[in-house]
């Protein structure tokens, strides 16, 4: 599809190494980092990776359905991330079991749905 979509736009251009050069110096120069992840595969891979270049990740949540039995990059859990130091071992990193397209707008409301509580009950307190 991309090379189709090149003849209509011939300036675009993808350049996996720029992008992961970039993806590494924003966590190694960043004063602490987090992965929220949803799903797997190549995606989790590189940001895991870029975070073991600064000792881990401060932070981190998986969302996904993969399981550790099959082997796959998906299927790890944040403990074999903590063992390759993509996570800080001082972390308490959660792993959800579940399709990220249902779990994750769930996490998204409840995380606002608290915010405009604290918001609210600050503001009645003024």
């Amino acid at each position: 599809m991309l090379y189709f979509h090149t003849y209509r736009n011939p300036g675009l251009k993808i350049d996996i190494l720029e992008d992961l050069k970039k993806i590494n110096n924003l966590a190694v120069h960043a004063k602490s980092t987090g992965m929220f992840i949803l799903g797997g595969g190549i995606v989790k891979h590189h940001i895991c990776n870029a975070n073991l270049m600064r000792n881990g990740a401060d932070y981190a949540v998986y969302v996904n359905t993969g399981t550790e039995y099959d082997g796959s990059d998906s299927g790890a859990s944040p403990d074999e991330a903590v063992s390759w130091g993509k996570i800080r071992s001082a972390a308490k990193p959660v792993k959800v079991h579940g399709d990220a397209t249902l779990i994750f707008p769930l996490i998204v409301a409840q995380t606002f749905a608290q915010y405009v509580q604290r918001k609210t009950s600050n503001n009645s307190t003024d």
